[in-house]
């Protein structure tokens, strides 16, 4: 099912024992940030703190932290099969036949019904605060970290127009509390937000900002979802819940955003103005360094009556946004296997926090097929940042990190397997000799042919013949012995 908003996801959340209710008293300086910490170590449930020292407004943290609150999320039973879809929704391509048009009917009416929906009124209205009414300190928001350089809205989806074209970009960039009406403006330099303040500065126009906090949960993945340039958020949240995302139109500047929102920030960043910002305890398991960022000025806050404040910790894996990024990874594997049709699976391991590591199976078809498979994936998005990709043949699970190391030791010799190239790299990789540009590794660790130079035999893996295999499952089914898988 689609849902509405953040409370009617809480509702079912709650059904499925999948929402623990805090009731003591906790502080969201640090005390938040360690308990939400703690549950998502032990894979637990989403967490809605009732009574945050100091406010009246209840917190919900973890949320997304599980595979299970994700398929939640997005409505759906499995992430593959909507994978798939995703791929229809990005490509549909010109039918030249008449049986390509009627298979192409049910894609096109799926598709007609994505288009955001502008409404009047909204929840996310129902209060208003302006001029000496905003004020930041209102809202429980988490200072999460011992180190951190403050206060930082940690899930806000950031609604910006490209001043020229008027395409819109939702992404999610962290925010540093500076005061109550303005904060920093988190956007690496290859995200659409960035880009199109890079565009209002050279037109040295101020750019209109707008930001989201807690509408509904399919929004909020689409605002961390890797799609095309120009291609809309907003399009693919309609198309995750089937239906069009109710949209509003702020009152003090010229954006839309989703009616169903807990909180809503209006506002501006000015073109050419910086202010430090950080350090900040990120995803990584490190703390991102401070450096100087756009400022965001508030000109009004709408909210609902009955608003609750969504945060995200991030830190040392795993945590919540690793569930976001595993989503991700499933969602969009057929769109990379359209593009790289010889790979079989992709696992991106949440210890390797999405950047660092890639193990890639693939069918492999002739000599040097490995490598080819490492330099287009270099050469796909946000995939381009992998520090390390790793290919193996199409029989290995790359799922299994015990299979992936075991076959890793076994399969290379480093000289002739492992490749270096120099590109850019994540503007979070602190080990990278310059920011943003470093060096990456690619191994070949899939089976060496004859025609690859490898003039010895390659022995086969030790496996059982299934007869036995068979004879002794029988036997410990009738012992009582439980068959793993």
């Amino acid at each position: 099912m689609a849902y509405q908003d953040l409370q009617s996801f809480l509702k079912d959340l709650e059904k499925a024992d999948e929402l623990l209710r805090i009731k003591e008293p906790i502080s969201p300086y640090l005390e938040i940030t360690e308990f939400t910490d703690r549950i998502s170590k032990q894979h637990g449930p989403a967490l809605l703190f009732e009574n945050v020292v100091g406010y009246k407004t209840p917190v919900l943290t973890n949320a997304f932290g599980s595979f299970k609150r994700i398929t939640m999320a997005l409505g759906v039973n499995s992430l593959e099969t909507l994978g798939q879809q995703i791929l229809d929704f990005l490509q549909v391509e010109a039918p030249d036949s008449l049986i390509k048009k009627l298979r192409l009917l049910p894609k096109l009416k799926r598709l007609s019904n994505i288009f955001p929906k502008l409404v009047k009124t909204a929840p996310c209205q129902e209060v208003v605060l302006k001029d000496e009414e905003v004020d930041l300190n209102k809202f429980p928001i988490l200072h999460c970290w011992p180190l951190d350089g403050g206060r930082f809205i940690t899930l806000p989806l950031v609604i910006t127009k490209h001043p020229i074209t008027k395409v819109r970009n939702v992404g999610m960039y962290r925010m540093q509390v500076y005061d109550k009406k303005t904060t920093g403006m988190h956007w690496h330099p290859q995200k659409g937000g960035a880009q199109h303040y890079r565009v209002a500065e050279e037109l040295g126009q101020r750019l209109e900002v707008a930001v989201a906090i807690g509408p509904e949960p399919a929004m909020t993945y689409a605002a961390t979802a890797p799609l095309p340039e120009d291609t809309d958020e907003v399009l693919l949240a309609g198309f995750l819940k089937n239906e069009p995302v109710e949209m509003v139109k702020c009152l003090t500047i010229d954006q839309e955003v989703p009616a169903n929102s807990q909180i809503v920030l209006e506002g501006y960043v000015e073109p050419g103005e910086r202010r430090k910002e950080g350090p900040f305890g990120d995803h990584t398991g490190y703390y991102s360094l401070p450096d100087d960022y756009p400022v965001f000025h508030i000109t009004c806050i709408t909210h609902r009556k009955d608003f609750i404040y969504p945060a995200t910790i991030v830190g040392r894996p795993p945590q919540e946004d690793c569930y976001l990024a595993k989503a991700t990874e499933r969602l969009f594997l057929p769109l990379i296997k359209k593009q790289l049709p010889e790979i079989v699976d992709i696992n991106l391991p949440i210890e390797g926090v999405f950047h660092n590591l890639a193990f890639i199976s693939i069918d492999k078809r002739y000599p040097g097929h490995a490598k080819k498979v490492m330099y287009a994936i270099w050469g796909l998005g946000q995939m381009a940042f992998t520090k390390i990709v790793v290919v193996f043949d199409k029989d290995v699970n790359v799922q299994d990190t015990s299979e992936v190391i075991w076959r890793l030791g076994n399969n290379i010799d480093p000289k002739r397997d492992i490749v270096f190239v120099e590109g850019p790299v994540d503007v979070l990789d602190h080990a990278s000799p310059l920011p943003m540009l470093g060096s990456k590794m690619g191994i070949d660790a899939t089976r060496k042919w004859p025609e690859e130079g490898f003039t010895r035999e390659w022995p086969p893996v030790i496996e059982m013949t299934p007869e036995v295999k068979e004879k002794i499952d029988k036997l410990w089914e009738k012992l009582g012995i439980k068959i793993e898988e």
